[in-house]
């Protein structure tokens, strides 16, 4: 008989996130529910997102979220699906979305996590289809179950995250999550409807020659990070930059490479959001052996202060990431 007629398809998320529960002592279940959860509604977010340019679901909403940005018709869409998904699988307790004001109680009063999420990452390079993706962080809650979930329970430090993530939706569809035991990817299927288990254990590479910032905002960087790209250059290192967070995170994780969004004169804080989107990657690319830092510290020490907290990233491959804090530090010298 020929076996090659019938190969095993491979291995699917849940059966993945079944053989991996025991890694849990704490857990009876929920953590691993809640995954699934997750991976349900990147699911129907990337039917959503191929079939917009035939339902009329792109370009913008008309209303600025929390940050101030214009809200595309995705955002929003994608926003409802990932709080449905999380209300309706019952672990979670409170929601923090990049995309509201206030937390969001699920009513899950006995739910042991706090999700928070950015629904969808670059969402303004949607009518241009370019890749773009979902963000989350699991946290277990401090305070007793049997009430809503508290401010505390949501800003903690990323340090005390029990799992994060991402979904990409591109070329093909991915979810790449970690829960503190190695990073792991799994592509979507459409045919089947299922997430198999693509790329195993990732590690990012120690080093790269690929790195990834907007250099249009150079002439108000940092002095240091000026001087890296000058380095950068000096060595002919490829400049990659998408502007879709995800995506650039995604490529340099998997071939090795730097992301760079620091300070600037127009956001001294930094833009990106350190609850929805930072803390996230950083456990991500700290459990692949790549860093992350803020320029001065490390991301998952951060301790947040408020919901929508801004703050410069500098993430990928440790020894550019060592590169880049040299720099900083001859600049802070300097001075």
């Amino acid at each position: 008989m020929n076996f090659n007629l019938a190969l095993p398809v491979g291995t699917t998320l849940d059966r993945f996130i079944m053989r991996k529960q025991e890694a849990f002592p704490f857990a009876t279940g929920e953590l691993s529910q809640l995954l699934r959860d997750i991976a349900l509604a990147g699911k129907i977010v990337n039917r959503e997102i191929n079939r917009a340019g035939l339902l009329d679901v792109t370009g913008a909403y008309g209303q600025q979220n929390v940050q101030g940005e214009d809200q595309q018709k995705l955002d929003v869409i994608a926003n409802i699906r990932f709080i449905r998904a999380l209300r309706n699988g019952g672990e979670v307790c409170t929601i923090i979305s990049e995309e509201e004001d206030e937390v969001i109680q699920t009513g899950n009063k006995k739910g042991k996590y706090i999700v928070a999420i950015d629904p969808l990452d670059g969402s303004s390079n949607i009518d241009v289809n370019v890749s773009i993706g979902t963000i989350f962080s699991i946290y277990r809650r401090k305070s007793d179950t049997g009430c809503d979930g508290t401010m505390e329970d949501c800003l903690q430090s990323g340090t005390q995250q029990v799992g994060a993530g991402y979904v990409i939706y591109g070329s093909s569809t991915m979810l790449v999550y970690t829960t503190g035991h190695g990073v792991n990817g799994f592509t979507y299927d459409p045919s089947l409807g299922e997430f198999f288990l693509s790329h195993p254990d990732i590690k990012t590479p120690a080093n790269g020659t690929v790195y990834s910032c907007n250099e249009g905002s150079i002439n108000s960087f940092p002095e240091g990070i000026k001087q890296y790209l000058s380095y950068c250059k000096d060595n002919n290192y490829s400049a990659r930059y998408i502007g879709s967070l995800v995506a650039d995170f995604h490529r340099n994780l998997l071939k090795g490479g730097i992301y760079i969004y620091p300070a600037t004169a127009k956001a001294p804080n930094g833009k990106l959001r350190l609850m929805y989107e930072c803390n996230a990657l950083a456990f991500i690319v700290e459990q692949a052996g790549g860093k992350a830092i803020d320029g001065n510290r490390r991301i998952m020490e951060i301790e947040p202060t408020e919901l929508h907290q801004r703050c410069p990233l500098i993430i990928g491959s440790p020894e550019m990431v060592d590169k880049v804090e040299e720099f900083i530090k001859s600049e802070v010298a300097a001075v």
